[in-house]
């Protein structure tokens, strides 16, 4: 969900960024937006549905794979933190026609601010969960290995 959320949001600042008037004092380009910090949210989605997929089949493969993807969210989620927290405290001038585009774009960028320590905690919590679940399924798998030996003889 949160992902989805970051995907939409990236779309409303692309169209909201592309209606801006070139004027004297240019545009409102913020860091965030040149590097696309909102359309990482695809790596939320995929974490997304990592999570679903372990709840359905706990495999060791697919937890693994779900523990790397909620570790990747979690430097994602820092790094957009940072990004954002730089762009929202330097504030250039932009023409003032840009400048309701470029206000609405901060007030954007923090709603997103917001959600970024939301999804540190959900990915945390859950890679948390899957290094237990891993190392809880290592443990059951080594004593089921004697438990066979002594059924043998």
């Amino acid at each position: 969900m949160i992902g989805i959320f970051h995907v939409l949001m990236w779309y409303f600042l692309l169209i909201l960024y592309m209606g801006q008037i070139r004027g004297f004092f240019g545009t409102y380009e913020p860091v965030t937006y040149k590097a696309g910090c909102s359309l990482w949210g695809v790596i939320f989605i995929i974490a997304g549905v990592s999570i679903i997929r372990v709840a359905r089949r706990p495999t060791p493969g697919v937890i693994t794979f779900a523990l790397i993807m909620n570790i990747s969210c979690i430097i994602t989620s820092v790094i957009a933190s940072v990004l954002t927290t730089v762009e929202l405290s330097t504030f250039n001038s932009v023409s003032y026609r840009n400048y309701g585009q470029a206000k609405l774009g901060r007030e954007v960028s923090r709603i997103l601010l917001l959600s970024y320590p939301l999804e540190i905690s959900v990915a945390l919590t859950h890679a948390i969960f899957s290094c237990m679940a891993l190392t809880h399924h290592h443990e059951a798998s080594l004593t089921a290995v004697p438990e066979e030996l002594e059924s043998t003889f």
